[in-house]
């Protein structure tokens, strides 16, 4: 092999040095980090493991966060590779298990990890070299962040870890940690985009044109000035072009498209769709191609015909949000890749994982909504959008266009846009079938050892910086306070022994002026008096004699004596504060072990049948599906009913004001109240130790698919429906996945698992079933 081809390692393009440098770490056998921006060209660096594992004759794991991108992968590497070597496993779908290169969701290996209900660990991970996790960077998300976690722990050592993430602040400390945990581990970190971007500024007040958002020095630019928070009132005509059809107009003219245009709601998304519907985006040969891609769609999913946005693909416009189906976005994706569709609004969804990198990106604000209320984008939000634009071997350079609004200075989106991403924080948080999977493997002791292995331990000193700074600044006051030294060497009883009879002086010396004026003149002092007067002048005798009453520091002395004890207890008790926090991944283990032992699924340290069962489940409250199963809430239930009753377990978003067009069934509505009973016991259970699990159970869409089930039509379903097609689908899926555990789960009623099964079959029907 000559220098070139040992550069570029069987690959016919020039490869990044970044690039080079990872795959050198793969070839020593190491495990690596490779931290660069989206676009960059991380995947080589996993395809180059590909390559090599199915040259040595190894296995390769290739994890990502999610099915829609498993699903990507899978077609990819099928392509390139051979469908024969390539499997794939998401929770509802096997394909080739046993493959050399299997690409599986991050939840799926963690599962396979715990040796649960997808088989031993040993058989599993056997002949398995690399494991490639995929947006490792989703370590971040507060749902899922702890599977990426417990997978890197978990990871058996003789297994190269290939971590891929986005650009992150703590690289370093994410590399540190996996070196701990897995031993020797190398960081490749590269701000290396082949696509540079430019940022530039669109607004109300210039319509007509963009501006770039800085100048050559990297300064905001001057001509951009603030919006006008109250304008001028002018009667708007309907024939007035709204800002984002005009913004794409410009685009179109100055060949800066196809874009992604981010909103920051499904409503926009549409309302922005329908505002474009006059647009001529394609050419003749485009319409033509596009037409013929949807045609030969619709004959594969014909239920995509009656879409109400379908006319808006033919303008060369779309929306892609969780409310569309499936199959739909699947859709969307496919002609947005192939460039038949030039603008897409879409919420920041699309911004993670999905390969869909356009020429430009549009980000209608720099704050959104969340469950705290509005707030700014976080400058991983914000990279994670504009890192879309920008195609490489496509566009010499991606386009980042962010809109002006009146309620943000043009200087806080220079900010943003300049900004680096955010750290790495832990999410780590263990769970039932953590515990339970745990302790049928290990000790009590080596459990411990492997919950303190997350990397939230690993960063608590960072996590507890304020706390520590505060221990410090007492600690400092105290060593003053316990430094000073008495200049004639009293100890700190003599000291206050002075203030307590000094106190004492001045307070009968008060009381004796009292006395003495009660007394008449010229009349002699009762006896009383004059033992108070005594009193007095041997109290004032004591305090004249003690050295501390000529004492210039005798104030600083007394006032640290007095409030020395109340800044120990306030070292105490940060202190104890930085240990329970530093341990509180293990004092949450061992809280929900007192929750198993008492409902019985954990007895002397180890899981009992019930908690062999509960190891086994993936759903938000272990426990509480457990015992919907072994107490018989769920026999007796038809498939139809078995599925309303599972969907109220998965549904974890309420809706206010929800209009109920389907109402749920007699046995189903009776299985829901003793659900009930069960679901306040454990959560009284749960405060009382401190558990905070969740426990799910609402009923907004049982009545949807337990029709469903029934064989009720998807148009007939949807009609007249508040609900958006995508929410729908998605709660059926995850119903799907619950049901399909319960079919795995052992030591299950077989009369309960038949049922599972035909109401897998029952909902597992277009638009639901998945689209490959």
């Amino acid at each position: 092999m000559n220098n070139v081809e040992q550069e570029n390692y069987g690959f016919k393009f020039q490869l990044d040095d970044f690039q080079v440098e990872a795959i050198s770490c793969i070839n020593k056998l190491k495990n690596v980090v490779v931290c660069a921006p989206t676009g960059a060209g991380k995947t080589v660096i996993a395809e180059y493991a590909i390559m090599k594992a199915l040259e040595e004759g190894k296995r390769l794991f290739y994890t990502t966060p999610l099915k829609a991108l498993s699903n990507q992968k899978f077609h990819d590497f099928s392509e390139a590779y051979g469908k024969d070597k390539i499997g794939l496993l998401t929770g509802d779908i096997s394909i080739n298990r046993q493959a050399k290169i299997v690409v599986m969701t991050t939840e799926v290996f963690r599962n396979m990890l715990y040796g649960t209900t997808l088989g031993k660990v040993e058989e599993n991970l056997k002949n398995v070299n690399f494991v490639v996790l995929d947006e490792v960077h989703y370590m971040n998300d507060e749902q899922r962040g702890t599977v990426w976690e417990e997978s890197i722990i978990y990871c058996p050592g003789y297994i190269n870890i290939i971590a891929l993430s986005a650009t992150i602040a703590n690289a370093v400390e994410l590399t540190d940690w996996i070196n701990e945990v897995q031993g020797e581990t190398y960081l490749v970190n590269s701000d290396f985009r082949p696509v540079p971007l430019r940022h530039f500024y669109y607004s109300d007040s210039c319509a007509d044109r963009i501006l770039p958002l800085f100048s050559a020095e990297g300064r905001l630019n001057k001509k951009i000035k603030p919006e006008k928070k109250f304008r001028k009132y002018i009667k708007a005509s309907k024939k007035d072009e709204k800002t984002h059809v005009k913004l794409i107009k410009i685009l179109n003219d100055r060949d800066m498209l196809p874009a992604i245009y981010f909103a920051f709601s499904r409503k926009r998304c549409n309302g922005y769709l329908e505002d474009c519907r006059k647009l001529k985006l394609l050419n003749n040969f485009e319409e033509r191609r596009l037409s013929q891609i949807i045609d030969e769609y619709i004959l594969d999913n014909p239920y995509i015909a009656r879409s109400k946005q379908l006319e808006y693909l033919y303008h060369g416009v779309a929306a892609h949000h969780a409310g569309l189906l499936p199959g739909w976005k699947g859709l969307i994706e496919k002609l947005f890749q192939q460039g038949l569709i030039k603008v897409v609004f879409a919420t920041e969804t699309l911004a993670a994982g999905i390969n869909m990198p356009a020429r430009t990106t549009i980000i209608s604000s720099i704050s959104k909504r969340s469950d705290e209320g509005h707030r700014v984008l976080t400058s991983s939000e914000f990279l994670q959008m504009s890192g879309r634009a920008g195609r490489r071997g496509m566009d010499e350079v991606g386009y980042v266009i962010t809109i002006g609004d009146p309620y943000h200075h043009p200087e806080e989106m220079a900010e943003l846009a300049s900004s680096t991403a955010n750290p790495l924080e832990s999410k780590f948080t263990p769970r039932y079938s953590m515990v339970l999977n745990l302790l049928q493997r290990f000790t009590i002791e080596e459990a411990r050892e492997l919950i303190l292995k997350s990397f939230g331990y690993h960063t608590s000193v960072e996590r507890l910086k304020p706390l520590h700074t505060e221990l410090e600044r007492i600690e400092g006051i105290i060593e003053d306070i316990t430094g000073f030294k008495c200049p004639y060497y009293l100890t700190a009883e003599d000291v206050k022994d002075y203030n307590k009879f000094k106190n004492m002086f001045i307070q009968y010396r008060k009381t004796l002026k009292v006395l003495k004026k009660q007394v008449s003149k010229g009349e002699p002092y009762p006896p009383e008096v004059e033992d108070h007067e005594q009193k007095t002048r041997e109290l004032e005798n004591k305090v004249k004699q003690s050295k501390c009453d000529m004492c210039k520091n005798y104030k600083k002395h007394i006032r640290n004596l007095e409030i020395l004890p109340r800044f120990d207890r306030k070292y105490r008790r940060i202190k104890d504060s930085i240990e329970y926090e530093k341990d509180i991944y293990w004092r949450q283990f061992l809280n929900l072990m007192k929750v198993a032992e008492l409902t019985g699924h954990l007895e002397n340290n180890y899981p009992t049948r019930k908690g062999f069962m509960t190891a086994a489940a993936r759903v938000e409250n272990e426990i509480f599906f457990i015992e919907l199963i072994v107490r018989g809430i769920l026999d007796d239930l038809s498939c139809a009913e078995l599925a309303a009753v599972i969907c109220a377990i998965v549904t974890e978003e309420t809706r206010s004001n929800f209009y109920q067009k389907y109402k749920i069934g007699k046995k189903v509505r009776k299985a829901l109240y003793e659900s009930q009973d069960l679901m306040k016991k454990l959560w009284r259970m749960q405060q009382e130790y401190d558990v905070t699990v969740p426990v799910n159970l609402t009923a907004d869409y049982s009545g949807f698919i337990e029709n469903w089930a029934l064989g009720v039509d998807w148009e007939e379903l949807v009609a007249g429906s508040e609900v958006d097609e995508g929410d729908l689908v998605r709660i059926f899926k995850r119903t799907l996945d619950l049901l399909r555990q319960l079919t795995m789960i052992p030591d299950i009623n077989r009369e309960l698992v038949k049922t599972a099964i035909m109401a897998i079959d029952c909902i597992n029907r277009d638009p639901v079933s998945e689209v490959i």
